[in-house]
């Protein structure tokens, strides 16, 4: 028998992938779990293993492509089998476009030579799409069953909208109080997808509620709006063109990763009121004992590194001050139990966050052997769906590339991040009134002000201060 290869489910709030890459080709031969394709969602890039061995015979899903979860995308065939496309199947995969529908835009090759669209094509195919299916379906209706029939048609549209939207989607639309039902679905079958919703949301937001008392809740919705940038629309008019003709450009679309990342960190300004403190640190302390313990830490197999400590200060400051590992949902506030510490790594291609599990149950060469393990098949693209989800605080180190301190953006619904600047010797006046160089850096501190006031985030911080000034050699 034939082994259907699927888009793979990457995580519970994941409805759907990008396939950016075939490792293999039709003919070529592969054995069970060595890597077959590529893939990208809103949570990982990732490398995906072959389920069986035996020959790749068809690809039903191009490079570029998104398409929901367990949709088949290659056939494999055992040794000496003969595989027959279905027809049905076959005319999905290979069909002309329907008639009136424009023609699909070819792929327009990305830098790292990944097969792209522009959000303008993609958009305007998925809305040709979407409009046709509707009237196929509208007309198929009208001949086989009669006028009475239409509202049912589209109450099944409209629950289909709702069952197949993303757990995200659903979770924004219960936030903004949107009827799913009534926003247009770009998506397969009319699935309502994240920039859907979003641009609902701003559109909404742009024009007065009927009967909407001046400066009201509508009037706010319409400020913000106004305020805030649109993912569809492009820069306002006054910017300006982003670039005039004749101008030496060169034009490279965005990469999945890229995108999902822009969306996510626009959302989460939208979402979360930001405000940032920063403390200096001094790590002289953990300087000593690091240094003292290093050899041994490296006969384990474990480089012992400053992110070790700061991570074992992080948990104890979030035992300490609970609602900095809480998060938002309406008007409630869920206080999470477990502490998973999210570790921002970055990539030549983007920026990822891994998640250290339990993070608070580790000692430091636990903490120091999850960290590293983690960025190690990050940047391999080897890490496993739940291995990026379910954070509950971030830690994100620029100061690794020399910076003094950052202002980082909140991963929702986490209410806080960890900003880690760059550890610089320094000269500093002690606690006995003496002059003496010390390794220091500046930690900055990004809350969620909506339920995170500066008296709270600055009670946390300055647990992680002291648990980082007074380290104890014993817990090394």
């Amino acid at each position: 028998m034939p082994t259907n290869v699927v888009m793979p489910q990457m995580g519970e709030s994941v409805a759907e992938g990008t396939l950016t890459r075939w490792i293999k080709k039709v003919g070529d031969r592969i054995d069970r779990d060595e890597p077959l394709f590529e893939i990208s969602t809103d949570k990982v890039d990732a490398e995906i293993p072959s389920p069986a061995a035996g020959t790749l015979v068809e690809i039903r899903v191009k490079e570029g492509e998104t398409v929901p979860v367990d949709s088949i995308v290659a056939v494999l065939a055992a040794e000496g089998e003969q595989v027959e496309t279905s027809p049905s199947e076959a005319e999905a995969s290979t069909a002309p476009p329907s008639e009136g529908a424009p023609p699909v835009t070819p792929a327009t090759p990305q830098a790292d030579g990944t097969p792209g669209t522009t959000a303008a094509a993609a958009a305007a195919h998925a809305t040709a799409a979407h409009a046709t299916a509707d009237a196929t379906a509208t007309h198929a209706t009208a001949d086989a069953t009669p006028s009475s029939a239409a509202p049912s048609v589209e109450g099944q549209r409209d629950e289909l909208r709702r069952t197949r939207s993303s757990p995200l989607v659903r979770r924004i639309a219960k936030e903004h109080q949107v009827d799913l039902a009534q926003v247009p679905g770009s998506g397969i079958g009319g699935r309502v997808t994240k920039h859907d919703i979003l641009n609902h949301i701003e559109t909404r937001g742009a024009r007065p509620a009927a009967g909407a008392a001046p400066g009201g809740a509508a009037a706010g919705s319409e400020a913000a709006a106004a305020a805030a940038p649109s993912s569809s629309a492009g820069p306002p008019a006054a910017a300006g063109p982003v670039f005039r003709p004749g101008e030496a450009v060169e034009i490279v679309p965005m990469t999945v990763m890229r995108k999902k990342i822009a969306e996510h960190m626009i959302f989460s300004k939208r979402t979360s009121a930001h405000v940032h403190s920063v403390f200096e640190v001094d790590l002289h302390r953990v300087a000593k004992i690091r240094e003292a313990k290093k050899a041994e830490y490296e006969r384990l197999g474990v480089k012992l590194t400053y992110m070790s400590f700061i991570a074992r200060a992080v948990c104890e400051a979030l035992r300490a001050v609970p609602v900095m590992n809480s998060s938002v949902d309406g008007d409630n506030i869920v206080y999470k139990k477990d502490i998973n510490l999210g570790i921002a790594v970055a990539l030549d291609w983007g920026l990822i966050v891994p998640v250290v599990r339990h993070a608070d149950e580790k000692n430091l060469l636990g903490l120091g052997r999850a960290i590293a393990d983690l960025a190690s098949r990050a940047r391999s693209k080897q890490l496993k769906p739940d291995e990026v989800q379910g954070g509950t605080f971030t830690i994100t180190n620029p100061g690794v590339f020399g910076t003094l301190f950052g202002m980082p953006i909140i991963s929702q619904p986490q209410v806080g991040i960890l900003g880690v600047g760059a550890i610089e010797k320094r000269v500093v006046v002690t606690d006995d009134d003496t002059i003496a160089i010390r390794p220091r850096a500046y930690f900055s501190i990004g809350y969620d002000h909506r339920i995170v006031d500066g008296a709270v985030a600055d009670e946390f911080m300055s647990v992680v201060k002291r648990t980082l000034e007074q380290f104890d050699p014993g817990a090394a």
